[in-house]
């Protein structure tokens, strides 16, 4: 693996630091203290930045912690309205999106830290979140077993009311959702009811197939072909995928599943593909980060174990060279030369960023503030328009008024000659 693609492999804990390992060598390169992270709590920002969900032990508040590549400790803390779990940031860096525990997703900007917006996707706790392969989608799961799928910009954009957001919402587990991963054009989504769906990212979200395991599922890691999978099972085994026949693939052609042979001692609780898809790695609960050779189904590496518990993993891929930093023992940069995306969740390529969906929230803004004005401009018309009217009417009363005063003289006048005559 060439240093213009570095990789780092990011664990975290509800108990312990986030480490770093490099993927080629396995060498702990940096660690970061000061959170206690919860299950699917860790995502890594475009401006070379990492997030971590912060549950408080002794207030049960939450937070999220904000990290750099030059200190061991958290620089910013972005308070949120409850506890938040599931993390995962916009490739831009300029959004991150929070799951709550009342099942309420939050946005929030990362240059200031505040919460931008909050809607109410699930009766439970969200369990999960995933950005969709082209980025246009939130999707969220929940302990209720839902899903809910959010266009991107609607989140973003003021203008669109909590009723408006939600493009479609559906029951699709008997048991929470665990993990998502999607690539051409199919999410798949993972849960504790021993599945893994394969659904169309259509407009109605068809069930293309479901495939059944012995145990619950906590990751899926998809190869670029979409031919095969791998399933990160409770049972501490990793679950490889392969299409039975490719010609019925695009017909929803079904998988041929087999465990590899070593197992974890504890829960795989989320995986990921490595070097092009050559390698995997998994984490498990009990602390143990394994390399595997996809293509043997061996172990290849066996990561420092450093942790007594593993909450979340992450692979953070950079492009460029990143440069020497001291502090934390680790030579990569501050993003300004590469970025750093996590792995399954987003690719390079962005079909609309976040800038401009907020110039389209701008112009929305000026197009009410327009709307404001020409509005009050015209009551203001209407009112000057019903001043004249009434002084006219005014007028017109008064002219009348003279006019009868002055007929009834000359009848009077007329009257008193008749009498004159006679």
């Amino acid at each position: 693996m060439s240093s213009s693609s570095l990789e780092l492999i990011l664990t975290s804990s509800p108990d312990g630091p986030i480490i770093t390992y490099e993927a080629v060598t396995g060498t702990t390169v940096a660690k970061f203290s000061g959170s206690r992270i919860p299950c699917r709590g860790l995502a890594t920002v475009n401006r070379g930045l990492i997030a971590a969900s912060h549950v408080s032990l002794d207030t049960g508040a939450g937070w999220i912690n904000v990290y750099n590549w030059y200190g061991s400790t958290a620089f910013h803390n972005f308070p949120v309205p409850e506890p938040v779990a599931p993390l995962i940031a916009y490739p831009d860096g300029e959004f991150l999106f929070a799951g709550g525990i009342s099942g309420s997703v939050f946005c929030l900007s990362v240059s200031s830290g505040e919460v931008i917006r909050s809607y109410a996707a699930h009766s439970k706790a969200v369990s999960s979140l995933h950005l969709s392969d082209d980025r246009s989608l939130v999707i969220s799961g929940s302990e209720d077993g839902t899903i809910v799928v959010v266009p991107t910009f609607k989140v973003v954009v003021e203008a669109f009311t909590e009723e408006d957001l939600i493009f479609h919402k559906w029951k699709a587990h008997s048991d929470s959702v665990t993990a998502f991963n999607s690539g051409m054009g199919t999410l798949v989504s993972c849960s504790m009811d021993c599945t893994c769906k394969f659904w169309s990212q259509g407009s109605n979200g068809d069930l293309i197939r479901t495939v059944a395991f012995p145990c619950a599922i906590f990751g899926v890691a998809l190869d670029s072909l979409g031919l095969g999978f791998h399933a990160a099972g409770a049972d501490g085994l990793v679950y490889e995928g392969v299409v039975k026949d490719e010609s019925m693939e695009s017909l929803g052609g079904g998988y041929e599943v087999n465990a590899w042979s070593k197992r974890h001692g504890g829960s795989i609780v989320s995986l990921a593909l490595l070097n092009e898809g050559k390698n995997l790695v998994s984490a498990s609960e009990d602390g143990n980060v394994w390399v595997w050779d996809v293509e043997k189904g061996e172990v290849t590496m066996v990561l420092g174990n450093e942790m007594v518990s593993i909450s979340d993993m992450i692979v953070a891929k950079g492009s460029g060279d990143f440069g020497v930093r001291k502090g934390n023992n680790i030579e990569v940069g501050d993003g300004s030369s590469g970025f750093f995306t996590s792995s399954g969740l987003c690719h390079e390529e962005m079909i609309k960023t976040m800038k401009q969906i907020t110039e389209i929230e701008e112009d929305w803004d000026v197009l009410v503030q327009n709307k404001k004005r020409a509005i009050e401009m015209l009551e203001s018309a209407i009112e000057t328009y019903e001043r004249l009217l009434k002084l006219i009417l005014k007028e017109a009363t008064k002219a009348i008024e003279v006019g009868e005063e002055e007929e009834e003289e000359e009848e009077q006048v007329k009257d008193d000659g008749k009498k004159e005559d006679n």
